[in-house]
């Protein structure tokens, strides 16, 4: 982050031994060291507080396209059991109708031989 080279460090050290003088400068620097200590400890802090914002709004995309995802199979899973719940229908009634027709008298019965053409007119 700060480019401090070591000649850089040991000017401020011969500046602060001069001004602060050689009875302080260990408490001093302590308090220099806690401070620089709580400042990076903060930064830290700050950082991962962010990550963990960014990854909850992630998480969240992700759970609203899985939420879209499964009402859109949900939907398709509804129509195809309606188109088959009509072809079995369809079934049953042909079955019925056929069913009927073999429970019918003999002279009721129609014969299987004959040609049926259905103009769709009931």
């Amino acid at each position: 982050m700060f480019d401090i080279s070591f000649s850089e460090l040991l000017l401020i050290g011969i500046v602060a031994l001069v001004v602060i003088g050689p009875e302080r400068l260990p408490r001093v620097a302590r308090t220099v060291g806690l401070l620089v200590g709580r400042a990076q400890r903060y930064v830290h802090d700050v950082k991962v507080e962010i990550q963990r914002e960014a990854n909850l709004e992630e998480i969240q995309k992700m759970q609203e396209e899985a939420r879209e995802s499964a009402m859109k199979l949900e939907a398709s899973l509804k129509t195809r059991a309606f188109e088959y719940e009509k072809k079995f229908r369809e079934a049953e009634n042909t079955l019925h109708g056929e069913f009927e027709n073999v429970n019918k008298p003999p002279e009721e019965q129609e014969d299987p031989r004959q040609l049926r053409i259905d103009f769709g007119e009931k």
